[in-house]
């Protein structure tokens, strides 16, 4: 199996592990917010929900962007 494939799964899966015990720690989470984008406002959310996904997000967006893509001096 590819290096890439292989890095590809293990991602996946970590992150959607985080997300999952995310989700079971939540449940009684009482501390609610909005999130305001430009033209709109979402939802009452918990906090640490936001929060969570976040850097869940973050975490999927840097295991697959390389920093020689990034910096590239062409």
């Amino acid at each position: 199996m590819s290096y890439l494939i292989k890095k590809f799964f293990f991602t996946l899966i970590f992150n959607i592990s985080l997300l999952t015990m995310l989700i079971l720690g939540i449940q009684n989470s009482t501390n609610k917010n909005k999130v305001n984008f430009f033209f709109d406002n979402t939802v009452l959310l918990p906090v640490s929900f936001i929060a969570g996904v976040s850097f869940i997000s973050g975490s999927l967006l840097g295991n697959f962007l390389k920093i020689n893509d990034i910096f590239r001096k062409e």
